[in-house]
């Protein structure tokens, strides 16, 4: 993103970041970066989010493409902050540039982000379950139990969803399932595989990703605002997924329970992060 002291993007901290060895990540990779961002690059993001719900209604432009790829980059650096507090499931974890909450929410404060931490009603727009405790009773609806990051918005735009820890029936969220399948329009997790539009894509080509918008507008939210796709049904997956594992899978960006057709697809490996997801939206347009 161009500025007046020059060329800033969230990639040259993410990769400092990834580059970094020793005490102090913070002072010595996070703030020097910060100090460059805090007039011009933030405010280019401050007004461009708040432009993205027109963007989901009248198409977007190259403006709005650099602010989706810029957007994206920062994802990946909350991803790699985020993983020192995620479950340890015996995975290794090449990222050792850990930070503490408290620079974690100065980093994205001083970006013109709005933390919160939300937890009376589970919400998928705004929760993303990190560990499921299984009640007895199969119909026991998803219930909070402790909140294990904070999310973020900017502007009308959900940057990041809160981390959460569930008590839910497994008719709602099955362990095993909602906490530990492949999470969609994700870089990274210590303790689920993910998937995003970045993989398999060169050094350089992986970087023109879009993050996904999610909106909370007057009119009420709105779900990969900016997909290509009419709706959520794709053919191929549309034969896997019933319509409510489907809807399920853009709320939740990942399955939350195990599916129907589960049986049948034991047979065809690596088809949970194979269902592409990635052109659905809510509502259709």
């Amino acid at each position: 993103m161009d500025t007046k002291e020059g060329w800033l993007c969230a990639r040259q901290l993410f990769e400092g970041l990834r580059e970094h060895t020793g005490a102090d990540v913070y002072g010595t990779v996070v703030e020097p970066w910060l100090e460059r961002a805090a007039g011009e690059y933030r405010a280019k993001l401050v007004a461009g989010a708040g432009l993205l719900p027109r963007w989901a209604a009248e198409g977007p432009d190259a403006g709005c493409q650099e602010l989706l790829w810029e957007l994206y980059a920062l994802s990946r650096v909350s991803d790699v902050l985020l993983l020192a507090f995620q479950p340890h499931t015996g995975r290794d974890e090449p990222w050792s540039s850990a930070v503490t909450m408290g620079q974690y929410l100065e980093l994205f404060g001083r970006l013109g982000m709005t933390s919160f931490e939300e937890s009376g009603v589970f919400d998928p727009f705004l929760h993303e379950i990190v560990e499921v405790e299984q009640a007895e009773d199969p119909d026991e609806p998803v219930r909070i139990t402790g909140v294990v990051w904070p999310g973020l918005w900017l502007g009308p735009l959900l940057f990041g969803r809160a981390g959460v820890r569930v008590r839910a029936g497994v008719r709602h969220a099955e362990r095993g399932v909602a906490d530990r399948s492949p999470l969609y329009w994700a870089y990274r997790r210590r303790h689920r595989p993910t998937v995003d539009l970045s993989q398999g894509w060169g050094h350089n080509s992986q970087w023109r990703t879009d993050l996904r918008v999610d909106l909370r507008t007057a009119a009420g939210a709105e779900l990969n605002a900016l997909a290509d796709g009419d709706g959520i049904d794709v053919e191929w997956t549309g034969s896997v997924l019933t319509p409510d594992e489907r809807c399920e899978l853009l709320r939740h960006r990942c399955l939350v329970r195990t599916p129907a057709r589960a049986a049948e697809l034991a047979g065809t490996p690596g088809w949970q992060e194979d269902l592409f997801p990635f052109d659905w939206r809510l509502p259709a347009v």
